[in-house]
C-alpha cells in the first residue's frame, strides 16, 4: 500500500528537467561518460540506456580527463560508446516499513521472496547515512540473551554494542548468526547475507534462520555473482533498515555475514576507480569506509532504541592478524574467534574461550558471576598451558594441584560449550549451568606419590579398586 505522503515527497524530488551526457569509454568494470562532469560529483546517481533500451544504473566513483567514471550495479551487456548516460537522483534513499519484517529483499530494496510488493513506509533513510554523533548517544543498555551459552557466559553482550565474529572459511559463522536470530531477545533482527554463495542464501533463510527466526526478522541478500556496487550497497541497506527500526524506539539486533566481502567489494571499485593499493591490495579507502559503515550501529539517540551489531570476519588464510581483522578488531566493541582446531574436533560453537573478549562484560556482570567467568578461565588456561604435555602422556599427575584441578574440570567446560543449533539456553540457565559444572570442592585431591613410585590417576568411583600408589583425599566439606 502506497503513502499519500510519500508519493508527494517522491513528486518534490523530480527534477524540472533531464540532464545527460554520453558514453565516452568502457574499461573492465568501469565506465566513462562525458557531457556531465559538471553535473554530478562522486556518490551521484545516473541510468545509462543500453542499445535494447534496458536503463542500468550506476554511481559516479571518481573522474579522470574531464569525464566522470561510473560502475554499474548491473551487467555490461549492451552498453557501447554513445549511450545515453542521464543523472539520476543524487541521494538514494529507501522507505522501510513494519510490514517488512519476515521479508528477503535485494540491495536495491526489491523483494525476492516472491510475495509481492514491499509496502512503502512515510520516511526516507538515506542508503549512506551519517551515525548519530557521539555526545547525543545513550550509554550502553542491559545485557542481550543471544540464546549461545558460550557467547552468553564468556562474552556477554550489551544492548548497543557491537562485536566481530572473526573465523576462516567453514568453521560456523553462519550457523551462529543464525542461533543468534532465532533466540535472541531482541525486538527486531536485520540480517545483511553480503556476497553469499547463491546456494546458501536460501539453505540459510529456510534452514537455519527457519519460519521463527523469519517472522521477526528482515534478511537483506546480495549474492557473490553481483557487482562489487551491489554488494556494498547491501551492506548500506542493512544499516539503513536497522537504523529505521532503531528510531521506532526498538531494540534491533543487526547480523551482517560478512564485514570481509563488503571490503573486497570497496577494494574491487577503488582500484577500478585508479586509487593506488595499500597492504595486501586494499586501497585506503576500504579502511576509510569500514568506521563509517559500523559506527552506524551502537545506542541510539535518547528516545529511540539500539542497534546491537555482530559483524562476521573471513579471515583469510586462518590469519586473524590480517589487514581487515586487525582493522575491525580495533573499530568494534569485542571479538568472538571461531577456531578450525577446535571445530575439527567436533564442538560447537568452535570458540576460542581464552581469544575471546567483550570490552562490556565486566561492567553488566554482578561480582558473583565476573568471579565464576574468572574461575573457568583459569582453568581453561591451565589446561591449556599443558595440553600438549597432557596429550602425549609426558605430564605427571599430582606435580600441579592447579594443573590436576584442570584436568578434571575440562571436560565437563567442553560440554558446558557444546551446543546443538536447536539447543536453545537463556541468559541465567547459562549461568546456572557453568557454576554446576566448575562447582568447588568437587573434584578429588590427587596427592603425589612417594618418590620413586609409579604414579597413576585415581579411577572414578564405582570403577574398581584403587591403583597402588594412589592416594585420594575426598572433597573438602
Amino acid at each position: 500500500m502506497v503513502n499519500i505522503a510519500t508519493l508527494l515527497s517522491e513528486l518534490d524530488r523530480i527534477p524540472t528537467y533531464q540532464v545527460f551526457g554520453k558514453v565516452a569509454a568502457v574499461q573492465g568494470l568501469l565506465i566513462e561518460v562525458s557531457g556531465v562532469q559538471n553535473n554530478l560529483s562522486v556518490g551521484d546517481r545516473c541510468n545509462v540506456i543500453t542499445r535494447d533500451g534496458r536503463k542500468v544504473i550506476c554511481e559516479v566513483v571518481g573522474f579522470r580527463s574531464g569525464r566522470a567514471l561510473v560502475m554499474p550495479f548491473g551487467p555490461l551487456e549492451g552498453i557501447g560508446l554513445g549511450c545515453r548516460a542521464e543523472i539520476a537522483d543524487a541521494a538514494p534513499a529507501v522507505y522501510p516499513d513494519d510490514s517488512w519484517l519476515g521479508r528477503v529483499i535485494s540491495a536495491m530494496g526489491k523483494p525476492i521472496d516472491g510475495r509481492g510488493p514491499l509496502n512503502v513506509g512515510p520516511v526516507a533513510y538515506p542508503i549512506k547515512a551519517s551515525p548519530p554523533p557521539a555526545h547525543d548517544r545513550k550509554r550502553i543498555g542491559s545485557k542481550l540473551d543471544l540464546g549461545i551459552r558460550a557467547l552468553n557466559t564468556f562474552t556477554t553482550s550489551c544492548h548497543g554494542q557491537r562485536m566481530g565474529i572473526f573465523a576462516g572459511s567453514g568453521v560456523g559463522k553462519s550457523t551462529v548468526l543464525s542461533m543468534m536470530a532465532r533466540y535472541t531477545n531482541a525486538d527486531v533482527t536485520v540480517v545483511g547475507l553480503i556476497g553469499e554463495r547463491s546456494r546458501e542464501a536460501r539453505e540459510f533463510i529456510e534452514d537455519d534462520l527457519g519460519p521463527e527466526g523469519l517472522a521477526r526478522s528482515v534478511v537483506i541478500v546480495a549474492t557473490s555473482d553481483e557487482p562489487p556496487l551491489t554488494r556494498r550497497q547491501a551492506a548500506y541497506l542493512t544499516m539503513a533498515v536497522a537504523e529505521y527500526f532503531r528510531d521506532q524506539g526498538k531494540n534491533v539486533l543487526c547480523l551482517m555475514d560478512s564485514v570481509t566481502r563488503f571490503a573486497m567489494a570497496q577494494r574491487e571499485i577503488s582500484l577500478s576507480a585508479g586509487e593506488p593499493p595499500a597492504t595486501k591490495g586494499y586501497t585506503p579507502t576500504v579502511f576509510a569506509e569500514l568506521p563509517k559503515l559500523l559506527e552506524r550501529a551502537g545506542p541510539g539517540k535518547r528516545k529511540s532504541g539500539n542497534i546491537t551489531g555482530l559483524f562476521t570476519v573471513l579471515v583469510e588464510g586462518d590469519d586473524h592478524n590480517e589487514p581487515i581483522s586487525d582493522a575491525v578488531r580495533g573499530i568494534l566493541d569485542g571479538h568472538i574467534v571461531l577456531e578450525r582446531p577446535i571445530a575439527e574436533r567436533g564442538r560447537y560453537p568452535a570458540m576460542n574461550i581464552l581469544k575471546s573478549i567483550s570490552r562490556t562484560m565486566p561492567g553488566c556482570n554482578t561480582d558473583e558471576q565476573n568471579a565464576l567467568i574468572r574461575r573457568a578461565r583459569k582453568l581453561i588456561s591451565s589446561y591449556e598451558d599443558m595440553a600438549e604435555l597432557i596429550r602425549l602422556g609426558a605430564y605427571r599427575k599430582g606435580s600441579n594441584p592447579e594443573v590436576d584441578e584442570a584436568i578434571f574440570y575440562y571436560p565437563r567446560i567442553e560440554e558446558f560449550l557444546r551446543q546443538g543449533k536447536d539447543d536453545h539456553t537463556d541468559l541465567e540457565t547459562c549461568y546456572k549451568l557453568l557454576a554446576e559444572a566448575i562447582k568447588p570442592n568437587s573434584a578429588p585431591v590427587i596427592e603425589a606419590p612417594p618418590e620413586g613410585q609409579q604414579m597413576r590417576m585415581a579411577p572414578p568411583a564405582g570403577a574398581g579398586p584403587r591403583p597402588v600408589g594412589v592416594r585420594v583425599r575426598p572433597p573438602a566439606r
